[in-house]
C-alpha cells in the first residue's frame, strides 16, 4: 500500500505537469495509467485513498494560482475539488472487474471530471484533460467530439497505457480486439479535419489597457483603468484618421474595463462615449451594471456602445464567481460576509441565462466573460443559436503573476476549435488575443502590456458535431455514474443475501 500511495501521489503531480505552465499534455496518459495502477486490485475500502492521494497533488498544484485571491481560500477551494476523486477511486475499483475495463474506467473519470466541473456553485472546470490538448492531435479531434469527448479519448489513452502493464504477458483475443477497438475509435476524428466555411470577414480591435500596480483591487483604481482604455481607443482613432490602421468594424474591452455602473457615474460614461464617438463603432465595454429590478444585485455586463447613441445590446455573465462575485446564501452561509476578502462583496452578482448571440455593427456575436470561457453551456450555445464570431472579455487581474492566465488562454483556443469560430480575446492585463479556427495563435499581447490588437477574422455559420451535440455527451456521463454505481448496489445486496446462510428448520418436540 505505501507504494501504490507513493506512485498515486506522484502521478497527481505528472497530471499538473501537463498544464500551464509547464504544458507538457503528453504527460496525461502515464499519470492516468499512474492512478489505474495504484488502485488496481484494491477493495473499494481502500481504492479511494490512492486515488485521493492523486487528487491532493494534481489539484492543488494545476491550481496553485488561486494563492493569490488567499491562502485560506486556495485551501478550501482544492480540498473541495479534492474530495472528488474519492468516489472516483470506489468508481475504478468497481470498474476494473468488467473485462473492457479501459473503457470503464475512462468513463469514470470523465464522469467524476463533468460532476466536479458543474457542482456545486457551478464547480470548478479548471483542470479537465481536454484543456491541456491545445496543439496536440486530441485538440484537433474538438469539432468533432468536444471538450467532453476529447476528455474521454485523453482518458482512454491512459487507462489503455495502463492495461498494456498490467495484463502482460497474454491477454485474451477479446479483450485484445476490443482495446484496439477502442484505440482505433479515439485516433479517427483526429484524422480528418472538419470543413469549416467562411461566410465573410470582419476587422475587429481588442484593446488592453492594464491595470496600475499589483492588480489585487481593481475597483480601487477603477478610474484610472478606464481611462487607460479610453486613450488607447482614442489613440487608435487617431492612427485610423491618419491612414496607419484599418478602421476596425467594432472594438472589444475586457471585462472590468469600467467596474462601475457606466449609466450612473458621469465621468465614466462620458468616457466611453468619447472614446466610441472617436473611433466612430461600436465598442462593447466591460462594465459591472446595477440589477435593474434589485438596486442590491449586480450584473456583470459586455454592453455594445453604439457611437452618437450610447448602449445598445448586452451580454451578461453566466458563472458569477463563487465568494468572489457573490456569496451563496448569504443569508444563512456558515462563512460570515465580514470573514477576510468576503468584504469585498457587499453585493451579490446575479447570473444571466440568456443565449441569445449578441449583434455588432451586423455581426453575430458569442460573448464569454472570464470564467464563463471555461463551461461548456454558454458559448457552444450561443453558436448554436447564430453566432458567426467568439469574444472573451477577462479582468484576471488578480492572477497576472501566475500561470492562470496561460491555462485560460489556452481554453479560448480550443473554444476556437470546438466551434469552429474565430475568437478574439480582450483581457484587462493579459493575455488578449485572435485565434483562429484551428487554434492556431494570430496574435496576442504578453501580460502586463498596454497595446491594441486589430486584425482581420472570419465569420462563419457553420455548426460543427460539437455544437450540436451540446451537452448531452457531459450529461451521459453522469447517467453513467449513477447508473453504474445502482448497479454495483444492487448487486452488492444481492450477493449479500446469497451468501447468508439459511435458516435451519426447528424440530417441534411431542408433548404431553
Amino acid at each position: 500500500m505505501p507504494l501504490r500511495c507513493l506512485l498515486a501521489l506522484v502521478g497527481g503531480l505528472v497530471l499538473a505537469a501537463a498544464f500551464e505552465p509547464i504544458g507538457f499534455a503528453w504527460l496525461m496518459p502515464p499519470a492516468i495509467a499512474a492512478l489505474v495502477v495504484s488502485v488496481r486490485g484494491l477493495r473499494p475500502g481502500r481504492a479511494w485513498l490512492p486515488s485521493l492521494l492523486f487528487g491532493f497533488t494534481f489539484t492543488y498544484a494545476v491550481m496553485v494560482w488561486m494563492r493569490s485571491v488567499g491562502t485560506d481560500a486556495w485551501i478550501a477551494m482544492c480540498a473541495m475539488e479534492t474530495a472528488f476523486f474519492v468516489p472516483l477511486g470506489l468508481g475504478l475499483s468497481w470498474s476494473m472487474r468488467h473485462r473492457l475495463w479501459p473503457l470503464w474506467t475512462a468513463l469514470w473519470w470523465v464522469g467524476v471530471e463533468t460532476w466536479r466541473s458543474g457542482w456545486p456553485f457551478s464547480g470548478m472546470p479548471f483542470g479537465r484533460l481536454a484543456y491541456a490538448t491545445a496543439g496536440t492531435p486530441w485538440g484537433d479531434a474538438l469539432p468533432w467530439v468536444g471538450m467532453t469527448g476529447v476528455s474521454m479519448l485523453v482518458a482512454l489513452s491512459g487507462t489503455t497505457l495502463a492495461w498494456l502493464l498490467l495484463e502482460r504477458p497474454r491477454p485474451s483475443r477479446r479483450v485484445v480486439a476490443g482495446v484496439g477497438g477502442l484505440v482505433a475509435a479515439s485516433l479517427a476524428p483526429a484524422v480528418v479535419a472538419y470543413p469549416i466555411s467562411q461566410d465573410g470577414t470582419a476587422t475587429v480591435a481588442a484593446v488592453q489597457g492594464d491595470v496600475p500596480g499589483t492588480g489585487l483591487n481593481v475597483p480601487a483604481v477603477h478610474r484610472e483603468v478606464t481611462a487607460n482604455h479610453v486613450r488607447l481607443t482614442e489613440d487608435l482613432a487617431a492612427s485610423v484618421d491618419a491612414g496607419e490602421t484599418p478602421r476596425p468594424d467594432f472594438v472589444v474591452w475586457p471585462e472590468n474595463s469600467t467596474a462601475v455602473d457606466p449609466f450612473l457615474d458621469a465621468g465614466v460614461h462620458a468616457g466611453i462615449v468619447a472614446a466610441s464617438d472617436a473611433i466612430d463603432v461600436p465598442i462593447i465595454v466591460g462594465g459591472t451594471n446595477t440589477n435593474p429590478l434589485d438596486d442590491t444585485e449586480v450584473l456583470n455586463q459586455g454592453i455594445v456602445y453604439q457611437p452618437g447613441t450610447g448602449g445598445a445590446d448586452r451580454y451578461t455573465k453566466r458563472h458569477p464567481v463563487p465568494y468572489g462575485e457573490y456569496i451563496p446564501f448569504r443569508d444563512v452561509s456558515w462563512m460570515p460576509s465580514t470573514y477576510g476578502r468576503l468584504t469585498e462583496v457587499p453585493r451579490d452578482m446575479v447570473r444571466g441565462t440568456s443565449l441569445e448571440p449578441i449583434t455588432v455593427a451586423g455581426v453575430r456575436l458569442a460573448d464569454a466573460i472570464c470564467f464563463d470561457v471555461a463551461y461548456d453551456d454558454g458559448i457552444g450555445g450561443q453558436v448554436a443559436r447564430g453566432a458567426q464570431l467568439v469574444t472573451v472579455q477577462t479582468s484576471n487581474a488578480m492572477f497576472s503573476r501566475t500561470a492562470q492566465l496561460d491555462q485560460q488562454f489556452e481554453i479560448s483556443r480550443l473554444r476556437a476549435q470546438e466551434t469552429g469560430r474565430w475568437v478574439v480575446v480582450a483581457a484587462i492585463n493579459g493575455i488578449s488575443g485572435v485565434v483562429g479556427p484551428d487554434g492556431h495563435v494570430v496574435a496576442s499581447v504578453p501580460r502586463r502590456e498596454q497595446d491594441v490588437l486589430v486584425e482581420e477574422v472570419g465569420l462563419s455559420t457553420t455548426l460543427t458535431p460539437a455544437v450540436r451535440a451540446g451537452l448531452w455527451p457531459a450529461r451521459f456521463t453522469l447517467v453513467f455514474l449513477v447508473c453504474h454505481t445502482v448497479l454495483v448496489l444492487v448487486t452488492y445486496r444481492r450477493r449479500r443475501r446469497s451468501d447468508r446462510p439459511s435458516p435451519q428448520p426447528v424440530e417441534r418436540g411431542i408433548t404431553a
